[in-house]
Parts: structure tokens; sequence; C-alpha cells
């Protein structure tokens, strides 16, 4: 296929590391997300705008998100519409739970088998992790190749995007097919706003769970009205896995142990814009071989 139809964004609701504190750990060595306050990954959110992006440029176009967490994690679903995504789906379980990058990866590959998408865009890596390995392994499940540090798509061939991705020695110029798996970058563009009416018509959007937890609710009716407002919501039996390799037991790495640690100045200076002070602090930068 040369055009692009099918937009899919992998992203995730993550704790809020600022806020990490002596419950953030469970004992089985997993983060505790019950504990913490969360947010929608912030490099994942510079992914939804490329996929946005591309979105605008190719006539037809959708985007879709796809997230793996519990119910909650249908926050960044709706706040993926509100800001121009046309859906998302969940996936959602016990079956899920406890999954390292490994096994989240593979659940994600086979929810994607089943979409079916052009182009899968995702954050470079994710706060509670700093891996960037979800990305590369789905790429490599799916068998496609796969573009990481992208900033921007650059132009759109038949059958291939030319991106623009930032590495350590600079910036490099890509031609890949598509098909393909993308991560992006934190310096990429940031995601646009929210859009007012997009957020008043999809402030409604529920997964199932949502629903059945209140099926007499405003939203619920008006999901029941608009059925595009519900959020596909998927348990590992829609996606047909091999259970051997899902959450904890599908899990070879684990946490040992989460800590937060704060930086705090021992020592401080305070120096005026005097030339005498300025070649003062060179000189003992100098001689500590902090510089030079």
């Amino acid at each position: 296929m040369n055009t692009i139809q099918r937009i899919v964004v992998l992203a995730k609701q993550v704790p809020d590391t600022r806020q990490v504190g002596k419950d953030a750990m469970t004992a089985e060595g997993t983060v505790n997300r019950a504990a913490l306050p969360a947010i929608f990954n912030p490099e994942d959110l510079h992914a939804l705008e490329l996929a946005l992006t591309l979105k605008e440029r190719c006539a037809g176009a959708s985007v879709y998100l796809l997230t793996m967490g519990p119910q909650r994690a249908a926050d960044i679903i709706r706040e993926a519409m509100y800001r121009g995504a046309d859906g998302g789906y969940l996936l959602s379980g016990r079956e899920f739970a406890g999954s390292d990058t490994l096994a989240t990866s593979y659940a994600l590959a086979c929810a994607l088998r089943k979409i079916g998408a052009d182009v899968i865009v995702a954050g470079r890596q994710a706060i509670d992790g700093d891996t960037a390995q979800v990305g590369p392994q789905v790429a490599e499940k799916l068998g496609l190749p796969q573009v990481t540090y992208a900033e921007e798509v650059v132009n759109i061939e038949q059958g291939y995007l030319t991106i623009r991705r930032r590495i350590a020695e600079g910036i490099e110029v890509v031609k890949a097919p598509f098909p393909l798996v993308i991560t992006v970058n934190g310096s990429a563009p940031a995601c646009r706003p929210r859009h007012a009416k997009r957020l008043m018509y999809y402030k409604s959007a529920r997964c199932r769970s949502e629903l059945h937890a209140a099926p007499a609710s405003f939203a619920a009716q008006r999901v029941a009205a608009k059925p595009e407002l519900e959020i596909i919501e998927w348990t590992a039996a829609n996606i047909q896995p091999d259970a051997a390799q899902l959450g904890l037991q599908g899990s070879p790495t684990k946490v040992k142990r989460i800590e937060n640690v704060v930086f705090q100045a021992k020592e401080a200076k305070c120096l005026t814009a005097a030339d005498e002070e300025l070649e003062g602090l060179i000189q003992e930068l100098m001689a500590a071989h902090t510089i030079g």
C-alpha cells in the first residue's frame, strides 16, 4: 500500500516520577501506580503531535491511540481525542499486570496485528522506566523497519517517509518504507493544546468497563447515541496471545528498588559581572580539571 490510512500512536499513562515516595513500590517489585498521580507520558505527547501532523498531510488518514493499563488509562485516550485523535484502544486486564518491556511490547504487537497500521508512532521512552526499549521491540516483533529519535517527517512519497532524526553526533535524515515504527524524541515539536469543541464532544468518551461501572450516567447515554464515543477496550482474549508471554510470568526483568534522589548543592558562590571574578572562576575550574 502506497498511501497512509491508519496511524497508531503507542502511549502510556505513567506515574508522575516527581512524586516518588516510600509507597512507590509493591512487595512484588513493581511500581505501585495507585500511590502516584498518573500523567500522559511526556514524549508520547510529542509522538502524538507527529502523528497528527502526518494525518493532516495525508488525505483520509486517521490517528488512533493504543495504550495498555488499568481502566484509568482511558484518560490519556480521551486526552488524545481532545487534541485531534480519532479514537483509541485500551488493553486492560490482570493478565497484563507487572509487565516489563518485553511483555509489554509482546502484548502491543499482538494488538497491532489485529488493528493494522501503516505507521506506528511512539515516544522514545517512558519516564517510569527510561529504557527506550518498547518501540524498537514492537518493530522487531512485527518485522517492521524502525526509525528512532525522530523529530520530523520531512517528506512523504510513494511508499516511503523521509524522517529527520536527532542523534548524538547531530542531525541525520533517513528514508524508510512504510509500514514502519517511529520513536519520537523529546526535541520534536510539542503537542498542540486541547481543542475546545473536541473537548466538549469527546469528554463523554468511555471504555466498556467505565460504562459498566456507571450504566445510567450521562456519558453512557451519549455513547449509546454516538457509538464513535466508545473507546475500544480489549482483554487478553481479544488479541489471542501466548499467555506465558504476558504480565509477570512473561517478564524476565524485575525492579529491585525505587528511590527518589534529590540533588543538593554543597557549595555555592555568587559572582558579579566583574571581569576579575569571572577570570578567577575560570582559573578555579581549570585547576580542578572541570574545564580545559
